[in-house]
């Protein structure tokens, strides 16, 4: 029994060590902080905008990206306007209405 134990001891140790050299080479692979802004360009209804967003902040949340989320209104109407407020109320998400070139 007892070398049962050790067997299952030693495979949980052997878990260990290979999930913490996970994490460091996972430390050293991901880029430094360098903050950048992610701009959306909207229209229309927003369709497909609320998903976008919420890509966006997992990115952010996992610590793969570092930056803010600004929200361009290129053409909203106002069912789309409501829902871009909505989502500009999340922590790091903007929503401008400035005339820009949209693209």
């Amino acid at each position: 029994m007892t070398e049962i134990l050790q067997s299952l001891a030693a495979v949980l140790a052997a878990f260990g060590l290979v999930s913490l050299g996970w994490l460091a080479v996972g430390a050293l692979l991901l880029p430094g902080v360098c903050p950048a802004r992610m701009v959306v360009a909207a229209r229309g209804d927003g369709s497909g905008l609320e998903q976008t967003i919420k890509a966006l902040l997992w990115l952010r949340r996992t610590g793969l990206w570092w930056g803010e989320v600004v929200i361009e209104d290129c053409g909203l109407d106002a069912d789309g306007a409501a829902l871009a407020n909505a989502l500009a109320q999340r922590n790091g998400v903007v929503f401008s209405r400035d005339d820009i070139d949209c693209i």
